[in-house]
């Protein structure tokens, strides 16, 4: 563990005893959000992302040492080991360069060089290699003539001998990692039409004819031309310079002029095409597939997170309506607590007599339920709904447009089908719109988070890799805002510190069975919830109302004793503590500090004492679109209008304003300054002011700008093979903006205010220190 340490320490820039903490922590059992919270003192105050990337480098160092063994263990079963190569594969840094060693000893199928081996012609490829200016190998191949083994010619002989030697290139370490370095430098990503795909292919049309070097080219980019390539749209070809590579090869291996060099050049040529540049395109390609999936997994987890920490309104009776006009809008209401109490549908859009009979079942229903906001999903029918919903001007309700990125996909569920067994998908639909809008974190992690409307090309990227992601994303989420343990549902408790969905399950049955949890210690009693679950899990789970004082806050049980001791040497109780912000200035930290907590501790437990469970998400505020903007028709060039961020990519960011299609501000236009990151200017839900740029109505295409004086982006220029591509050229239709949801893409959401304290830099730490991985 001490060379990992070392190895994990110097790459992030902290202790190696920070590292050693962490991962004993981590082997422990324990979780990230317990670790970076709890655990303090021991890990130096490391913050989520940094425990985070421990666990995860540990991870590939471990998995490093595992192949590495595995192939010890085969060259010596081989006999092969040597002193030398142990030392050789024991000194490898990363899975390429030990893979590589091993290459000329891995068993293989049957290849022209074993055949030519059988052939008896090694002995003739090793003397070729020695390029004696005084052999010729004419002469040489003389010996190695024999009918039996089918060596009938001079040329057969040299042919075999090549093949053996071609292979040798091939399997040379020092020539692999040079090629290695040459197509990672110099590899280009070149796209062309397929014939006859030129209308099947329309979204892509962009890069119909496109060249980039492949160490510039962006995630989404790159993304978006392998997936038209996966369509049968586009031809994709990644070889570098062919002279370039063969020039490298013959400095290594060619060593004069004479004829023997002639047959090596030859052998390098062949290995280059048939062997090396096939191998060393398809390792690049997925190299680069891996890092576009990274970027592409980062981006989507940070939109995420923002859309999971979206403000909730709180606890409200809340009607939720998922419109439609033929069908009818589904309208429900739900109390405080998100339970279902009524639901009914209404036909606003079917005539007048229809619409009357509407606004009188819309008005009895706010009077019997004491309704105080309506929540209106933002799909078909959703502004228009919205309309008719204000034209009844219903005093003192709050009328809000939510986001239903998802919502069929949760109406389908099991989840679904397990809470409301009884009704359909449109009444579970228009319950989880309503919910949404009262706390969208506890909503949202019903939801695969695929399905919820952010990110790009989440569906072309490992699908392992951004489920681990997004459980992680989803878990700091849930821990940092904390859980009401007396109403939280099975799904959100499932992401609690130390939980997971059998504890979730068994801590729901113990509720319904025994009722409400009066304090935290209480946990002990729910079935398999052991000493460690309760450890990783009870600061993160809190009690309304409870016995215990604490029991409200994010304290954690194991410090109580010392809030207590606290309390007694100012002779109050806790509760006073907690009410009175004079008293909790008496207390001198320093005197409480010990081997165990430390000053950053004490300080946490000081916040929470300030503040019981307070809730980091920002305050809610109501967001309204322009009256009379409802459609792509009704837009104009240099119309300024309200939007919200929806989604945030590597070229921009995408932005509702309310006529059912999102419209894209490229990073190009979200500031007069230069912006290298959207993430820099813009936060998913925040609520911004944008001007029409540019509108392409026949592909539904909306540019918008977000600069002080917006010009419309500068036309398309001829793309020059190899050069430099215009910034607008990068949309591509939106194929990034794939979705598996059957609503529309655009969203109207509640306004979050700028964050006051910033946890919104994980995210920022995390792109820094997986770039240290790359």
């Amino acid at each position: 563990m001490s060379n990992y340490s070392k190895i994990i320490a110097a790459e992030l820039g902290v202790a190696e005893k920070q590292v050693d903490a962490t991962i004993l922590l981590l082997d422990d059992g324990a979780t990230v959000p317990f670790i970076s919270r709890y655990r303090k003192e021991a890990t130096g105050t490391l913050d989520e992302v940094q425990v985070a990337a421990v666990r995860d480098r540990v991870q590939q160092l471990r998995e490093l040492d595992k192949r590495r063994e595995a192939i010890l263990k085969a060259l010596s079963a081989l006999d092969k080991l040597t002193p030398e190569l142990e030392s050789q594969i024991n000194a490898a840094v990363n899975i390429a360069t030990i893979e590589d060693i091993y290459l000329p000893y891995k068993p293989k199928r049957k290849t022209r060089a074993s055949e030519a081996r059988k052939k008896g012609l090694e002995p003739l490829a090793l003397e070729l290699i020695k390029q004696d200016n005084t052999a010729k190998p004419e002469e040489l191949a003389k010996n190695y003539l024999n009918a039996e083994l089918e060596v009938a010619s001079i040329e057969d002989a040299l042919l075999g001998a090549r093949d053996i030697v071609a292979e040798m290139i091939n399997e040379n370490v020092d020539a692999r990692t040079a090629m290695r370095k040459y197509f990672q430098q110099q590899a280009t990503f070149k796209s062309t039409l397929i014939k006859g795909k030129d209308a099947e292919g329309v979204k892509y049309k962009d890069y119909f004819d496109w060249e980039e070097p492949l160490k510039n080219i962006p995630s989404h980019r790159l993304l978006a031309i392998r997936r038209a390539e996966n369509e049968n749209v586009l031809k994709v070809d990644t070889m570098p310079a062919e002279d370039g590579a063969i020039t490298l090869l013959e400095k290594q291996f060619i060593k004069n002029g004479s004829h023997s060099a002639k047959q090596i050049k030859l052998a390098l040529q062949d290995s280059y095409k048939r062997l090396l540049g096939p191998a060393m395109e398809t390792e690049i390609r997925g190299f680069s597939k891996d890092k576009a999936d990274e970027e592409a997994i980062r981006v989507f987890a940070e939109n995420a997170r923002q859309l999971l920490l979206a403000a909730p309104m709180g606890q409200k009776n809340v009607m939720g309506i998922d419109p439609g006009f033929r069908t009818g809008c589904k309208v429900v209401c739900l109390d405080a607590q998100g339970k279902l109490l009524e639901n009914t549908a209404i036909y606003p859009h079917n005539g007048n007599r229809a619409a009357k009979d509407s606004g009188t079942i819309i008005h009895n229903l706010i009077t019997e339920y004491k309704i105080e906001a309506i929540a209106i999903g933002n799909g078909t029918a959703g502004r228009e709904t919205e309309a008719f919903i204000r034209g009844l001007s219903i005093p003192d309700v709050l009328v809000v447009m939510v986001s239903e990125n998802g919502a069929s996909v949760y109406s389908a569920s099991d989840v679904a089908r397990e809470e409301f067994p009884k009704h359909d998908i449109t009444v579970r639909g228009a319950v989880s719109i309503g919910r949404r809008l009262m706390d969208p974190l506890a909503e949202l992690v019903k939801i695969d988070p695929k399905s919820i409307g952010v990110g790009q090309y989440q569906h072309d990227v490992d699908q392992s890799k951004l489920q681990s992601s997004l459980d992680d994303t989803v878990m700091s989420c849930v821990n940092a805002v904390g859980v009401e343990l007396n109403t939280a549902s099975k799904q959100i408790l499932a992401y609690v510190s130390g939980l997971g969905p059998q504890l979730a399950q068994n801590i729901v049955n113990y509720r319904n069975e025994n009722g409400a949890f009066k304090n935290r210690e209480s946990l002990r009693k729910v079935p398999r919830l052991g000493d460690k679950a309760f450890e990783q899990a009870a600061g993160f789970l809190r009690i309304r109302n409870a016995e215990q004082a604490l029991d409200t806050s994010g304290v954690h049980p194991e410090r109580y004793a010392l809030v207590n001791k606290m309390a007694r040497d100012l002779n109050c109780s806790v509760s006073q503590l907690m009410k009175d912000e004079e008293l909790r200035k008496q207390i001198k930290l320093q005197q409480y500090v010990s081997e165990e907590i430390g000053l950053p501790t004490l300080t946490d437990i000081m916040a929470e004492l300030a503040k019981p469970g307070r809730d980091p998400r920002e305050q809610f505020e109501v967001f309204s679109f322009t009256e009379g903007v409802n459609a792509i028709a009704d837009l104009k060039v240099g119309m300024k209008l309200p939007g919200i961020v929806t989604n945030i990519t590597n070229f921009g960011a995408f932005v509702d304003i309310g006529v059912h299609q999102d419209g894209l501000v490229h990073t190009s236009q979200l500031s007069n300054k230069f912006v290298s990151n959207a993430n820099e200017v813009v936060k998913v839900h925040q609520r911004v002011e944008v001007t029409v740029v540019e509108l392409d109505v026949a592909r539904k295409r909306i540019s918008l700008s977000m600069k002080t004086e917006a010009t419309a982006p500068r036309p398309k220029q001829e793309q020059k093979r190899g050069g430099e591509k215009p910034k607008n050229a990068v949309r591509s239709g939106r194929p990034d903006q794939q979705r598996k949801d059957d609503k529309p893409t655009n969203s109207h959401r509640p306004v979050q205010k700028e964050k006051k304290n910033a946890d919104g830099d994980l995210q920022l730490k995390l792109e820094a220190l997986k770039n240290m991985f790359k």
